[in-house]
Parts: C-alpha cells; sequence; structure tokens
C-alpha cells in the first residue's frame, strides 16, 4: 500500500511525463524536459521538470529558473491545484495513479478539488487558507513603519510569506512576502482577498509595478475592523483606515479598496451613522458625494472625515498621532468623540 509522501513521489516520477500533461497542461515537453511558466501552470519557460534520470537530478524534480523554486510532482499538484494540506494531495495523488485509499475504513472518495479560476473568490479563500495571522510577521513590521500600531481587531489581515506575482501576463511568476486583506460581505463570508506585495525585509512595498492587488467577488464587500453596530466608518485603502482607527480604537471600520467599491459598500443593518474616511482627490469626492446619497436614502447619517493631505496615513506619518487626533477630533459628532477617541497619553 501507498502512502508515504516518498512513495508517492516516486509513483509520479514513473509517470512523469503523463503528470505533467495533466497539471501543468499550458507547458510542452522540450527534450528530457517539460517546461511551464511556473508551478501554478502558467504559459511560459520558467520552470522545468524532469521527465526522466538526467545528470543534474531525478525524474519528477523541476527548478523555476525565474523564482529558484523547487520541488517535485506532488509539490505540482499541491500548487497547481491550490490545495493546502497534505491529505488532500495525497488523496489526489492516489486518485491520478489509480492506487487505493490507505486505509479501507474510509468511506467514499469526496470529489477531487479542481483548480480555481484566477482571480476568482475560490482562488482568494484558498489563498487566505494558506496564509498566517500578522502577529510577529513582516506584515506587521510593515504596518508599524507605517506608524500603524493599533492591530487590535486587525484579525482580517494575514501574512503569506511567499505569494506569487505575476508582473504581466505571461512574465515569469516571482514570489515576494505579502499582507492579505481578507474581504468578506455582511455575514463574513470571504469574497476576495487583498495582497500587499512587501519588501524581503518588511520596510516598505516590494520593488515592483504593481504593488497591490485585489482579486474576487469585491463589490459591496470590504476588509473589516471590529463588528459594526449603530456607527461605522468606511474608507478606501486599509492603510488610510487603519490610520484613522489610531485614534479611535473602538469604532468598527472597513476598507473598501477602492474609490469605486467605496460608494457602492453594503450597509450593515442596524447602521446608523456612517463616517466616510475619504481620500483627498477628485475619485474620494466622487466616492464621498454617491455614499452620502446613498446613506441619507436609507435613512442613515453620514458624516465626512477628510485629511489634510492625500490620505490619513499620509496624515498619521507627516503630521504626527497628537495633531491627527486633533484634526479628526473636530470632525466627529460630539457623542462618538467620548465612546470612540483615544485620549492623549
Amino acid at each position: 500500500m501507498v502512502e508515504g509522501a516518498r512513495d508517492l513521489a516516486a509513483h509520479l516520477a514513473n509517470q512523469a511525463e503523463a503528470t505533467c500533461r495533466h497539471y501543468l497542461s499550458n507547458g510542452r515537453r522540450d527534450g528530457k524536459y517539460w517546461v511551464v511558466g511556473d508551478v501554478r501552470n502558467t504559459p511560459g519557460r520558467s520552470m522545468f521538470v524532469r521527465l526522466g534520470e538526467t545528470s543534474k537530478g531525478a525524474a519528477g524534480k523541476w527548478t523555476d529558473a525565474a523564482t529558484g523554486e523547487h520541488g517535485d510532482l506532488l509539490d505540482v499538484i499541491r500548487e497547481a491545484l491550490g490545495l493546502v494540506d497534505f491529505a488532500e494531495v495525497a488523496e489526489e495523488a492516489r486518485h491520478f495513479l489509480s492506487l487505493p485509499t490507505p486505509d479501507p475504513e474510509v468511506g467514499p472518495r469526496k470529489l477531487i478539488r479542481n483548480p480555481a479560476p484566477s482571480g476568482s473568490a475560490e482562488a482568494a479563500r484558498r489563498l487566505l487558507a494558506m496564509s498566517q495571522p500578522i502577529g510577529g510577521t513582516l506584515a506587521e513590521t510593515y504596518l508599524r513603519g507605517r506608524g500603524i500600531t493599533a492591530l487590535h481587531g486587525a484579525g482580517s489581515l494575514h501574512f503569506h510569506p511567499r505569494c506569487y506575482y505575476r508582473p504581466e501576463e505571461h512574465g515569469p511568476t516571482q514570489t515576494w512576502p505579502a499582507m492579505i486583506g481578507a474581504v468578506t460581505d455582511l455575514i463574513d463570508k470571504i469574497t476576495g482577498a487583498h495582497r500587499t506585495w512587501l519588501a524581503s525585509d518588511g520596510s516598505s512595498k516590494a520593488p515592483i509595478h504593481l504593488q497591490r492587488k485585489a482579486m474576487g467577488d469585491l463589490l459591496g464587500h470590504a476588509v473589516r475592523f471590529g463588528r459594526a453596530g449603530e456607527v461605522l466608518a468606511a474608507g478606501e485603502g486599509i492603510e488610510s483606515v487603519l490610520s484613522a482607527l489610531e485614534v479611535m480604537p473602538g469604532m468598527a471600520a472597513c476598507a473598501a479598496l477602492s474609490a469605486a467599491h467605496l460608494a457602492a459598500i453594503l450597509f450593515p443593518g442596524g447602521l446608523r451613522r456612517l463616517y466616510i474616511v475619504r481620500d483627498n482627490d477628485p475619485a474620494g469626492d466622487v466616492a464621498r458625494d454617491t455614499l452620502i446619497e446613498r446613506a441619507n436614502s436609507a435613512g442613515i447619517e453620514a458624516l465626512v472625515l477628510s485629511p489634510v493631505l492625500g490620505d490619513f496615513n499620509e496624515d498619521l506619518l507627516a503630521l504626527g498621532r497628537e495633531a491627527l487626533r486633533a484634526h479628526i477630533r473636530v470632525q466627529l459628532a460630539p457623542q462618538d468623540v467620548a465612546r470612540f477617541m483615544t485620549l492623549p497619553t
């Protein structure tokens, strides 16, 4: 009975070309190798899988020349299908190899998981499942470098140490550390994810062209901080919203990730007052006006929080916490100052 990873990998290596044709279908054979863009089946020529024993290694072993990643065909199955647990990978491998399950007492075989469409809500859920809480990670380092230290209620933020980044449709895939924001609906179902790729030491964003990107079903949904009651603050960017929460940490908030999505956020039941954490640009003006109209139509009081500079993270970094507190304080409803705003220390 084949049970262990080593045995499964050896069986797959004996059928290396068939395995590659099935899981890396966007590649092609080139001599003794299967050539493809990366382990997630992107078209290209960066990754080489050995189809037989060569002077450089055993059959089934692969290397991505662009990223330095390497592994065996079990890794190919895991990454190509977006699987998380080894049990799922092993089950898929046995199914492909037509091997029996290791325990005859186990019930009927589960349906084999298909690859999640790129950019889909399912792909976002799998990415978040492979991520970890931000505490003690480079994502926390990054946020602290942006002046953001009040991370209570930030369970929607995660960290992935090697998140894939594709600079262009058929360009070589890279991996960078990334802060991952879970996008959820009003009942906390994950509908998408937002990636912020980071430098290798977390000191800044990664030195790449597109440093942030969202995926999944975003319209109406948001990255949420705390649970909304009668009062909610809603803004565009994660860092801008978190910067505002630095001086009013008791308030629930959400980041819609863009001006267009901010204008379309869904209102939770029981909401009575909405603070619009706007960005200081024309798109922010449009989102503000649209959201005020929608809120008023729903019987919700809408108040605007405007930054001095471009957004509240710029204010926090340039003006400091005390100046930010004073600036936001005069824009809050009087009853919310005592309820949500921190006092100077």
